[in-house]
């Protein structure tokens, strides 16, 4: 073995041997690991975080987390969960926190992912429990530990870069011409001057299927959450109905885009009194495009930087919808154009994407 890799990997265990004295000595008061309980790796997602389940003698079950510091703002996840939970939301309870190492325990919410409760028969019951959760999510104040960031225009240009930058240059090897860079640019005030525009309320930033938790007594709980900022009202329910790793029915979406629509007039009046269903479903649209526009460049990223390459199947069905919707808006049809002539050919060629998932990307 390399002595490189030789050495990543004794530091990963090395972590994990201090993460492993860590919870031991937080439940039982010794380093040492009790001979009777069990280690299980729950997941490593598409951040630096790595979760464990710790299964103890009487057989309940701890989540232990390894978020390193100087990548995972560990204060931010706590405070959130602390301040979202006393507002009534279903989060994981935080049972200990070590924010100089960046080790956390944490409640466990199971293995069921709303993902893997849903299908053609289920999906719209669980949508509207799901939505419905928006209006109370959208109402917490900020917490004093934790002010939410504001998505603010560099914020939401910062994030568009990132599929400049990591999936048209860097997956795709594309090079645009002073043409192609008008044309980003043009799409690019259009989206953050939408996002912008709307009311701006609290937001979970991540609120999808594989972030809502099916739990024993049938309520959701939400996970992922420490990236949530103060933005705009339609980003969260764009993120559950137009979902990177799931794709529904044109007309279902526009059902479940109607019933938020009037869910958050019902108990939020103030907040889309003056706003009409044509205008929320175009503020829903241009938002769904800048997110998707995010992901796929973090997908490619993932990919390229960190080696994590089973999100690049996701990226046909995440473009399909930002061409879906760019084809829908006269002043996107430069953008459309430009995906059918550049983006969509040179995706066909990647090598990397399996052929099942480029059938998600429907021209």
């Amino acid at each position: 073995m390399h002595p490189f890799y030789a050495n990543q990997r004794s530091g990963r265990v090395a972590r994990l041997d201090q993460l492993q004295s860590w919870v031991a000595e937080t439940q039982s008061g010794n380093q040492a690991w009790p001979a009777s309980w069990q280690w299980q790796l729950v997941s490593g997602d598409a951040s630096f975080r790595k979760y464990y389940r710790v299964i103890r003698e009487d057989g309940t079950t701890i989540i232990a987390v390894d978020a390193p510091p100087a990548q995972e703002n560990n204060p931010a996840f706590v405070a959130l969960a602390r301040h979202w939970r006393e507002k009534g939301m279903r989060l994981p309870e935080i049972l200990a926190a070590d924010f100089d190492q960046g080790f956390l325990l944490v409640e466990d919410f199971g293995d069921v992912m709303l993902r893997d409760r849903l299908s053609a028969a289920t999906v719209d019951g669980w949508y509207q429990q799901a939505l419905a959760l928006l209006p109370s999510l959208q109402q917490i104040d900020d917490c004093q530990d934790y002010p939410l960031p504001c998505y603010d225009r560099v914020m939401l240009e910062r994030e568009l870069e990132i599929f400049a930058e990591w999936f048209y240059r860097g997956l795709l090897h594309l090079s645009g011409t002073s043409k192609t860079q008008h044309v980003w640019r043009e799409l690019c005030q259009h989206l953050v001057q939408a996002m912008l525009e709307q009311p701006q309320v609290c937001i979970h930033r991540d609120f999808h299927s594989r972030n809502l938790m099916c739990l024993t007594e049938g309520h959701l709980g939400l996970i992922d959450f420490q990236g949530a900022v103060r933005g705009p009202v339609s980003y969260d329910v764009v993120s559950l109905i137009r979902d990177c790793y799931l794709r529904w029915p044109v007309s279902q979406v526009r059902c479940w885009s109607e019933y938020a629509y009037d869910l958050l007039r019902q108990q939020q009046p103030s907040v889309l009194q003056e706003v009409s269903l044509t205008e929320w479903q175009r503020w829903l649209d241009l938002t769904g495009m800048q997110r998707h526009l995010k992901a796929i460049g973090i997908f490619a990223r993932l990919h390229l930087r960190d080696g994590k390459s089973a999100y690049l199947h996701d990226i046909p069905r995440t473009l399909g919808y930002v061409l879906e919707q760019a084809q829908c808006y006269a002043e996107f049809e430069p953008f459309a154009q430009l995906l059918l002539d550049q983006v969509v050919p040179a995706l066909r060629e990647c090598s990397s994407i399996s052929v099942e998932a480029q059938k998600d990307l429907t021209t």
